[in-house]
């Protein structure tokens, strides 16, 4: 097993890979920006190695600080989370080229199913299903307006080399096409880099299913169930769930065995997501893209399976065998996820930066966790995502987990800082979430709409 691994992240997620590791008895090195010389992830760290300013370009996007601290320091690995550098294939090739084991996929196996455009490519190849689209990069609105006219209206813009809802637009007409495609690929570029763009047709209202695998360097390759995250605001998660209530065993067994075969179509190691749209009216699905790395929602997950996602990257990233195979695997209960915000709902989300004067985390009983980087006195930088916390809750049923999510969110106390709590306690309780009836569509054209009425 590795010595030392080096956690090119932040926050919650930097904390999570910390503890994991602490707990196979593998030493850490944190990274951290000026900005973040006093948060938590710094602090329990066994090292921690300050990569440069406030800025994400100059510090945790900074590929030369970040190697030369894990040279510095004896890293042997590296960590990247989620966000930041993790689907960065470059990156991954550095550390290749040092000698220092990337806690991921490939380089290749990442510019093969990173880019939105390869890997629809691949999955054609594979077998699995995918939404009609553009067959390349597209770069210029003459080009979207000729490819949207032979696909179809509604069409969705997305960036190629994209994630995390950035460079991606819902065209409804060609009226609509020219200023949002100019939009998302200025956002594009501005986000990762590169302006290139693809189109494919809009499954809407869908649900949005993705599907947890895991692989290793012996070829083995495993799911670990679904999680379905249908509950968005601008193509932003808000709450996920594992298992999903609209999807049954036979339509469940169909749609993880197309996750197991793209994974295993390019020799996929390491932790993944495959995303699926799925149109209930058909109860056919689509492939949508692949996250090559852990995600935010991993914890629910964790808990329907009894499996460790991140111990099972490190163990991998060694060279280890997965620790459990398909047979092994046993779904129980019911998992909801929250993600908590600094920001105001009321007030278009507006990130609500600064000092958490005092700060209560829900606790107590069984199937109740909370993956927080935040204290009491700590002060939220306004340079990085708003994201404090997770709450995620297990039940023996679906009935039990959000009952639970609702007494953790009433126990939720933070004090200095507008969050998303109570937006978070309203969504859970709203008789359509109760029921398992939404889809897409239901955050933006139902909830949100109600929601903003209210004073």
């Amino acid at each position: 097993m590795f010595n030392k691994i080096l956690i090119a992240n932040r926050g919650e997620i930097a904390v999570r890979i910390i503890r994991a590791a602490r707990e196979l008895g593998v030493g850490t090195v944190a990274i951290y920006s000026t900005a973040d010389r006093d948060a938590l992830h710094v602090h329990l760290a066994d090292e921690a190695i300050c990569v440069g300013p406030a800025r994400s370009t100059e510090s945790y996007l900074n590929m030369n600080n970040i190697l030369s601290a894990a040279v510095a320091t004896g890293a042997q690995a590296i960590h990247p989370g989620f966000g930041f550098l993790s689907e960065n294939s470059k990156f991954a090739r550095l550390c290749e080229e040092m000698n220092i084991k990337f806690i991921g996929p490939s380089a290749k196996v990442m510019d093969m199913m990173g880019d939105k455009i390869n890997a629809r490519a691949e999955m054609i190849k594979a077998g699995v299903p995918v939404t009609p689209g553009s067959e390349g990069e597209v770069h210029t609105t003459d080009e979207a307006v000729k490819i949207a006219e032979e696909i179809g209206y509604p069409i969705m813009l997305k960036a190629s080399a994209g994630g995390g809802g950035k460079g991606i637009r819902k065209v409804n007409n060609v009226e609509e096409l020219v200023p949002a495609f100019e939009a998302a690929q200025a956002e594009a570029q501005a986000a990762f880099g590169n302006g290139a763009m693809f189109i494919e047709r809009m499954i809407f209202p869908s649900r949005h299913i993705e599907v947890q695998i895991l692989g290793d360097s012996q070829g083995n390759v495993i799911h670990l169930g679904e999680r379905d995250c249908s509950l968005q605001r601008n193509n932003q998660k808000v709450l996920e769930e594992s298992p999903s209530v609209a999807i049954g065993h036979t339509l469940r067994n169909e749609i993880t065995a197309a996750a197991v075969k793209a994974a295993q179509h390019v020799s996929y190691e390491n932790a993944g997501t495959i995303e699926f749209l799925l149109d209930e009216s058909s109860g056919k699905f689509y492939f949508m893209e692949m996250n090559t790395r852990v995600q935010v929602e991993h914890p629910v997950t964790e808990f329907v399976s009894g499996v460790d996602i991140v111990k099972e990257q490190i163990r991998v990233a060694n060279g280890n065998e997965l620790s459990v195979k398909q047979e092994d695997v046993t779904f129980s209960g019911h998992a909801i996820e929250c993600r908590i915000n600094a920001e105001n709902p009321k007030f278009n989300f507006a990130p609500s930066p600064g000092k958490i004067t005092n700060l209560f985390l829900p606790s107590g009983g069984v199937g109740l966790r909370v993956d927080s980087a935040m204290y009491s006195g700590y002060s939220i930088p306004p340079y990085y995502d708003s994201m404090i916390a997770k709450v995620i809750v297990h039940g023996e049923n679906r009935f039990e987990a959000l009952m639970k999510m609702q007494r953790a969110l009433l126990e939720f106390d933070v004090e200095g800082v507008i969050t998303n709590v109570d937006f978070q306690l309203e969504l859970i309780s709203d008789p359509h979430v109760v029921a398992g009836d939404y889809d897409t569509s239901f955050l933006g054209n139902v909830f949100l709409p109600e929601y903003q009425k209210e004073d």
